[in-house]
């Protein structure tokens, strides 16, 4: 069995095409040198060097291997500097907004701790308690200007499809230029929703209407559409609210908004564990539809290029 040790050995001999100035750089005797390359020439059935008294050179299966050999300890000394780091690091610190993964535990298992901050507060509240490091990492909407501003970086991490809400029973389709957009006057706490709303409005030909009684969901935003008889478009926080019975969700077609879930963390971030948290997290993920024909994104959201939406 081909040891580590033993390819470390083979490198810095075949570097120095001396043994005596090899075995002085690996800090081991000579001779010992000497025997553990019989030993990996035995194991791996090919001779590495040849070898008199005189000189040192590959054979062609040496320099074949060569190579691979720098390739494996050079992996092998990344993964120990990636464990040392993670050993020694802090709680990964994370925020969310509304939605989030259900198995943090288990995507985080092996990787590194993960302290779930309790303190909900908006997206550009999360994403800027990124930037000033109260936060490592937190799962917010947030667009390329936002990045830029705040010296972040972001993968996507999840898509809500946006529906309209309508009194009734009517569950057909509705098109999104016959949708109604509810925005609050409380920029404070609704300023993601008021960009996205404002501009999705513009795009389709959509009405917008103002409120100042945070009715963009909950009860409140039900009694809106109750008095208001006709579809509203849906809040991503009231996503997977139960409805009164009144109520029906109507998909939202030509095109359907899109509502993208982020993964940032600052843009100079040097924590292994903190990187190692982002590679757990976003492995796998995909684009989650935001190729699709048919679907809209903000001009500015980071994915948008990777699937135009119809507007």
């Amino acid at each position: 069995m081909v040891e580590l040790r033993q390819l470390r050995y083979f490198v810095a001999v075949a570097e120095e095409l001396n043994f005596g100035r090899a075995a002085e750089r690996l800090r081991i005797a000579g001779p010992s040198l000497s025997q553990q390359i019989k030993a990996l020439e035995r194991d791996l059935k090919v001779q590495l060097f040849d070898r008199d008294r005189r000189s040192v050179a590959l054979t062609q299966a040496g320099a074949a291997l060569l190579p691979g050999a720098r390739d494996l300890i050079q992996q092998a000394d990344e993964l120990r500097r990636r464990a040392q780091g993670l050993a020694v690091s802090e709680p990964v610190r994370i925020g969310y907004v509304n939605w989030c993964p259900t198995d943090w535990a288990e995507r985080a298992a092996g990787v590194a701790q993960v302290r779930v901050d309790t303190w909900v507060m908006p997206s550009h509240a999360q994403a800027a308690r990124v930037a000033d490091g109260t936060l490592d990492l937190a799962i917010c909407w947030v667009q390329s200007g936002d990045l830029e501003g705040l010296g972040l970086d972001a993968r996507l991490m999840g898509v809500d499809r946006l529906y309209a809400l309508s009194a009734g029973s009517d569950e057909s389709p509705v098109n999104a230029a016959d949708v109604l957009v509810l925005v609050d006057s409380d920029a404070s706490s609704w300023s993601s929703w008021n960009r996205y709303g404002e501009q999705f409005a513009a795009d389709v030909g959509a009405r917008v209407m103002r409120t100042d009684d945070g009715g963009v969901t909950g009860p409140t935003f039900f009694e809106h559409v109750r008095e208001l008889r006709r579809p509203v478009l849906n809040n991503p926080k009231g996503q997977d609210a139960v409805l009164p019975k009144d109520l029906v969700r109507r998909q939202v077609v030509a095109p359907t908004p899109l509502w993208t879930w982020s993964l940032v963390w600052r843009r100079d971030e040097g924590s292994p564990a903190v990187r190692a948290v982002i590679d757990a997290f976003t492995r796998g993920i995909g684009d989650l539809g935001v190729r699709e024909d048919g679907t809209w994104l903000p001009a500015d959201d980071p994915y948008r290029h990777r699937g135009e939406g119809s507007d």
